[in-house]
């Protein structure tokens, strides 16, 4: 009597091994956790710009049309009470990569003002981010109260090289 056995052979259960090493590796290249990373500080910095954007009009509101002073701005919304604390630092993957040289809160949040435009702005790092602008360009987040929100913009190289006023948002 010949017993009838059911199973796989070696080759079949090689080459379904196969099959899911390969499709783990498209899965892992596909996620890429680096930019997964680098797109979840940016969403951060969004918000952030966004929440002190709307801060610092809600202060202009209030303050007859006047943003506050770029010397110590983000202590002066605190003590408004416009924020409760100022958001903490979102530190960028590339050692260098300051979001601006000057107005800097937590080494995340920038502020610039002339006269009563105003605007709050964070670079950004995420390769979806820096895919929006052209070649030699920088992403930055920001909002100015001369667009009356906020979005991705770009500029030419640098660290300081947005100027409040209207904006070209690229988002």
């Amino acid at each position: 009597m010949k017993k009838n056995l059911h199973g796989f052979t070696l080759i079949e259960l090689l080459i379904v091994i196969a099959i899911l090493g390969t499709l783990a590796v498209v899965v892992l290249l596909a996620l890429n956790p680096v930019q997964q990373l680098a797109r979840t500080r940016d969403a951060g910095r969004k918000s952030g710009v966004t929440q002190l954007g709307h801060a610092v009009e809600a202060y202009a509101t209030t303050h007859n049309g006047t943003p506050p002073a770029e010397a110590a701005w983000a202590t002066t919304l605190v003590s408004a009470g416009e924020i409760q604390v100022t958001p903490n630092a979102i530190n960028y993957s590339v050692t260098g990569s300051a979001a601006c040289t000057s107005n800097a809160v937590n080494g995340t949040w920038c502020y610039d003002m002339a006269g009563t435009s105003f605007l709050v702005y964070s670079r950004l790092e995420s390769q979806s981010a820096i895919s929006l602008c052209t070649a030699g360009q920088v992403a930055f987040t920001a909002y100015s109260n001369g667009n009356g929100r906020g979005g991705t913009v770009c500029a030419a190289g640098g660290t300081t090289v947005l100027a409040p006023g209207v904006l070209t948002f690229v988002d």
